[in-house]
């Protein structure tokens, strides 16, 4: 099974989570499933989320596509988000 690993800073979590939710279709459609999304309980606004990845071609041109890059800067996104493909 393939996963990717999502790991970031954000402005505001509650702001950063209205965007995100609302591009679940277009995870769906790059073959991304969320299983969790975690933030720090000190920090709110450092997050983790982890999605099972179905198609990782579509996934990595997902994340490259400049609508993702456009919907980061609109959610609050701080910096450059780390992202990781993993194997179980």
């Amino acid at each position: 099974m393939l996963y990717m690993l999502c790991k970031h800073r954000v402005a505001d979590f509650t702001k950063w989570h209205r965007v995100f939710a609302s591009h679940t279709e277009a995870h769906r459609n790059a073959g991304l499933q969320l299983l969790h999304l975690l933030h720090d309980t000190a920090d709110p606004n450092h997050i983790v989320y982890l999605f099972r990845v179905h198609d990782v071609n579509k996934a990595k041109a997902f994340t490259q596509a400049p609508d993702a890059s456009q919907a980061a800067q609109d959610s609050g996104v701080i910096g450059v988000p780390e992202l990781l493909f993993l194997n179980d």
